[in-house]
Order: C-alpha cells, then sequence, then structure tokens
C-alpha cells in the first residue's frame, strides 16, 4: 500500500512539474512579446492546418502594422464592439463575466464567455477555439500575465494584427486590403464598424455580410464608436 501511494505520489508531483513548466513556457513567450512582435499563434496554427486540407499549398494572409498606422476609426470600433470597458479594467469586465456565467447556468453548458480583449488575445496567442471550464482557467492565467506585464496599447496593437478576419486572413492590414483594397491606416469610420462587425465569426460574414444580424451589429457599432476609449 505504501509503495502504491509512493507511486501515486510521484505521478502528481510530476503532473504538477509538467504544468508548471508549461506555465513558465508561456509566461516567457508573454514576455518576448511586449516589444517583440508574434510571428503567429495557435489560432493562427489552427486555421492554416483547416485550409491545407483543402489546398496544401495555402498560406496566410497577414502583414504587422505598428499600432500608430492603425486608423483610429478602427481601434475605437473593435473597442466599442468587443469591450467598452478595455481601458478600465485589469483584463476581466466581471459584471460581463457574470452575464455569462447566468446564461451558461440556464442552458446547462459553456455557451457564452463574457471576454475581454485581453481575454481574446490569451485565447488567440495560445489555446484552442473548444469552450470548456479547464480551457477557460487557462486562459484566465494568460490573461493575467498578459495584464501585468503589456500596457493597454501593447494589448490592443498585437490584438489587432492577429485577430482572424476571413479564410486565412489575419490582422487589420490583411483585412482592410481584402474587403477594401486599402490599407489599416486609411479605413473610414465606415469600413471600421464593418470590419469591427465581423469579428465574432469572421468566416462566416466573410460572405454574409448583407445579413441584417450583421448590418444591426455594423449600425450598432457606429453608434458607440464615439464613445470608446481607446490607448494613445
Amino acid at each position: 500500500m505504501k509503495k502504491l501511494l509512493g507511486w501515486i505520489g510521484k505521478g502528481v508531483a510530476a503532473a504538477v512539474g509538467v504544468v508548471l513548466l508549461y506555465q513558465l513556457w508561456i509566461f516567457a513567450h508573454v514576455l518576448w512579446w511586449i516589444d517583440h512582435n508574434p510571428g503567429s499563434t495557435a489560432f493562427m496554427a489552427a486555421g492554416l492546418a483547416r485550409q491545407q486540407e483543402k489546398n496544401p499549398d495555402a498560406e496566410l494572409r497577414r502583414q504587422w502594422v505598428a499600432y500608430e498606422r492603425i486608423s483610429i476609426h478602427l481601434k475605437r470600433a473593435i473597442v466599442a464592439a468587443e469591450d467598452a470597458k478595455f481601458i478600465d479594467h485589469d483584463g476581466f469586465d466581471v459584471e460581463g463575466i457574470q452575464k455569462a456565467v447566468e446564461k451558461n447556468l440556464k442552458k446547462g453548458r459553456l455557451v457564452a464567455g463574457g471576454s475581454t480583449i485581453s481575454q481574446q488575445l490569451a485565447k488567440n496567442l495560445f489555446l484552442s477555439g473548444e469552450r470548456s471550464f479547464i480551457r477557460k482557467g487557462q486562459e484566465a492565467v494568460i490573461t493575467l500575465m498578459i495584464e501585468t506585464t503589456w500596457s493597454k496599447r501593447r494589448i490592443l496593437e498585437v490584438y489587432l494584427n492577429v485577430i482572424e478576419w476571413g479564410n486565412g486572413i489575419y490582422g487589420a492590414e490583411a483585412a482592410a486590403r481584402r474587403y477594401y483594397r486599402s490599407s489599416a491606416t486609411n479605413l473610414s469610420r465606415d469600413q471600421a464598424a464593418q470590419l469591427a462587425a465581423m469579428v465574432p465569426n469572421p468566416r462566416w460574414y466573410e460572405h454574409h455580410r448583407d445579413s441584417r444580424t450583421y448590418q444591426r451589429r455594423v449600425a450598432l457599432i457606429k453608434r458607440h464608436m464615439g464613445s470608446a476609449r481607446v490607448p494613445r
């Protein structure tokens, strides 16, 4: 019995060690990306694999653009659409989380996350798109790492450069060129609202921007863009 308990103890210790090493690996990346731009993300890798199943030669479209070269309209549109309290919170919108928990309990499963831009970025950089309580827990840990070490400006800069805007389209510059043959710098107020409205389901909206749901979302974002506060 003692021998069995000893093996169990060693197994638990080994598992804890692996988890801690993984957290250190993530934290090392978070620190590196304070002033180095991510070359890829977990979501990009998954998107490329998905595309290459149909076309082995498929490539992602993306081009990094500095924060100051991204249209102020897009910054405001994204904050208005995704996280109105972005400037003020420490990574988590408590009210939004409470509403999400109530919705999840009502449905009996994870259907809503109440995620902030910081949480979405944490998931995008390191995790999969699956919904589970374990993944949400890891997302929270990474969010704390990012919020503790990055400025709000850096968080929004990276977010705008890595999020998906259609099949194989990642970041504001690639999105601006794909949909408007423009640059992220020159996006107008209307174009910014249209791009922000795509974020929840970019691969679907890429081909359904005439849907009523999308058009209503665009109109709502435009109404709130003027009051959206973004980092300078």
